[in-house]
């Protein structure tokens, strides 16, 4: 029996869970002050959202704004230290990224 459209399989309609990852993260990286961001975060062991506040020059609300985009495409993981919220990569997701770019070619 034959599918219709609406019955199609949904790794043809939207990807495997691996390209709906890198998709995520391709759209996060399309800003460049989300680039900024996560270079800075990568940077060290872990960035205080003070800290990157400071030295990017970007008010509060767009920083979270653009925290949550990073977060919600896996690249980065927060933590509450106190008052101080705290930001981290997730090197191994960022690997597989990159190797996923690389298999592109």
């Amino acid at each position: 029996m034959k599918k219709n459209k609406t019955q199609q399989d949904d790794t043809t309609t939207r990807g495997t869970e691996e390209e709906r990852g890198m998709m995520a993260i391709t759209r996060a990286l399309s800003d460049p002050s989300r680039v900024a961001i996560l270079r800075h975060i990568a940077s060290r062991e872990n960035a205080s959202c003070m800290d990157l506040r400071e030295c990017l020059s970007i008010n509060p609300a767009t920083l979270s704004h653009h925290m949550r985009q990073l977060e919600s495409a896996g690249l980065i993981e927060t933590h509450r230290d106190g008052k101080l919220v705290r930001a981290e990569i997730r090197r191994k997701v960022w690997k597989n990224y990159l190797a996923s770019l690389k298999d592109l070619v």
